[in-house]
């Protein structure tokens, strides 16, 4: 039921066409940029097989069988405390952050879980067929990542006016499946198992059928993928002075269709906008919390590499450097707090499911996102400048210059030159490198541009209840509208 790392890499040697920095990679589980994460993921499958490790991260289902905690329907607020608490213990045990490495994307089809009734308004075997699909990633535990955005060209054309492979479409119906052509830009894709493939935030056209609204678990073994890589931070410089870049770095690949067939009993979706946009909307009702919940770990980590480079200082008695640090915890907490309040005052999803507070979910995460390059900054100021100027570690290790610097990063006893380096190396990898510029990218994109994490906020927030309560309080009269309504269901 739960496979282990050494089956999960052999899974991923299937023949793939993969490329990056204009080379073709022969096996993707060793190439030197690959490798760092095609390792880690492989270490998350055998924590559940590890005595230590395999109660937080497996449950039995009801044949007895062990399956990951990350991969289960939540039906239950127990379920979400679980999942929080297995996505911690792996962070804690690789060292770093990953973030595509399943937990938050099988999320995503849980939505269409829910939404099984307006896929039975398309064809009824596109509701069976995604029970199907979240039954068998439970029994098979694949390593499943998400396919959203398109190249998408011109944004002021709809897409039948320009190049059609702009957005992913069908171009043909077979007895065996669609055939499709396009591309995708995927996290992970080039060594990970499948993908849930749908539509990007995009005007499909007035028509209510579309070519473009078409959803799918895709086999990335499947005859006829491309993956093409952007290229990757690992082996760029050594990982004495960028610790993070060399081991946590998720290549990002943009996927190229090119007339692959999505056998019918993939499809989860086709020709029908409405289920487009129902997924659209919905995306991340489950997903958005363990994307959150990496937010709290880098927000740990920046107190940490802050806190470290002020008390080794002496400076952590400074007022004005414990404000900074201050700021710091009220984002870290605020993260903790939306995270910890969603699970509290979980909902009832229309699948009959157990969904985090949806408000407050979306508004964590736009309060994670929107204000990370702030605290980075925080972080920046009181990790202070040598995290720019520092040397590297091969001038600490030469035998002329090593002497110099012993001396100068050496602050006591218990500070010595190697320490002091580690530290300023790492915090230099979190929040100067090209590494963390990426990440803070990737985490103001990742599940949704800002627009749509408001957009989220926007229909999920109760503002019937801010209408009742000044409807109230102002005196204002019933054929007020939408306040005597209010009132009426508050009183009931």
């Amino acid at each position: 039921m739960i496979r282990t790392g050494q089956q999960y890499k052999d899974s991923i040697r299937d023949g793939r066409r993969v490329w990056i920095n204009g080379e073709i990679v022969k096996d993707v589980t060793l190439h030197p940029m690959f490798k760092p994460l095609v390792d880690i993921r492989a270490r998350i499958y055998d924590m559940q097989h590890d005595p230590k490790t395999a109660p937080v991260m497996c449950y039995k289902d009801e044949l007895g069988n062990s399956s990951a905690i990350g991969l289960k329907l939540p039906f239950t607020k127990e379920d979400w405390h679980a999942k929080r608490a297995s996505t911690e213990a792996v962070l804690n045990d690789v060292g770093g952050i990953v973030t595509r490495v399943g937990d938050e994307t099988i999320g995503e089809m849980w939505s269409l879980f829910d939404g099984q009734d307006v896929l039975n308004e398309v064809n009824p075997q596109f509701s069976e067929n995604i029970r199907r699909h979240i039954d068998k990633a439970v029994r098979e535990d694949p390593f499943h990542v998400s396919a959203n955005t398109d190249p998408k060209g011109d944004r002021s054309k709809r897409p039948q006016d320009q190049d059609p492979d702009m957005l992913l479409h069908v171009v043909k119906e077979t007895d065996a499946g669609i055939i499709v052509r396009g591309a995708k830009y995927e996290t992970a894709a080039a060594y990970s198992n499948q993908a849930f493939t749908k539509p990007t935030i995009a005007n499909w056209g007035n028509a209510e059928l579309s070519d473009y609204a078409v959803g799918f678990v895709c086999d990335l073994g499947s005859p006829n993928l491309k993956f093409i890589c952007r290229t990757g931070f690992s082996g760029r410089a050594p990982a004495a002075d960028y610790p993070l870049s060399n081991k946590f770095d998720e290549v990002d690949t943009l996927v190229i269709f090119d007339n692959v067939l999505i056998p019918w009993e993939n499809v989860l979706f086709y020709r029908h906008t409405k289920a487009a946009t129902f997924i659209r909307s919905t995306l991340h009702r489950y997903s958005a919390f363990a994307f959150v919940q990496r937010n709290l770990k880098l927000a740990d980590m920046m107190i940490g590499a802050a806190l470290f480079n002020a008390r080794q200082t002496g400076l952590d008695k400074q007022q004005a450097v414990q404000e900074k640090l201050a700021q710091l915890a009220c984002y870290r907490e605020g993260i903790n707090a939306h995270l910890t309040a969603a699970i509290a005052t979980a909902q009832k999803s229309p699948g009959g499911l157990m969904m985090p507070n949806q408000s407050l979910l979306y508004t964590g995460r736009v309060l994670a996102c929107s204000q990370l390059h702030h605290m980075m900054h925080i972080a920046r100021e009181l990790c202070g400048g040598q995290i720019c100027v520092t040397p590297d570690s091969a001038s600490f290790a030469h035998p002329e210059t090593g002497p110099w610097l012993e001396k100068f990063y050496t602050i006591n006893d218990q500070w010595q030159a190697d320490d002091r380096r580690k530290l300023l190396a790492f915090a230099r990898d979190l929040l100067n490198s090209d590494y963390a510029g990426h990440r803070l990218t990737f985490q103001l994109f990742a599940q949704s541009p800002p627009f749509a994490h408001l957009a989220s906020v926007y229909n999920n927030f109760d503002w019937d209840e801010t209408l009742r309560v000044v409807h109230k309080s102002a005196g204002l009269s019933a054929n007020v509208p939408g306040g005597a309504e209010a009132v009426r269901q508050a009183a009931e």
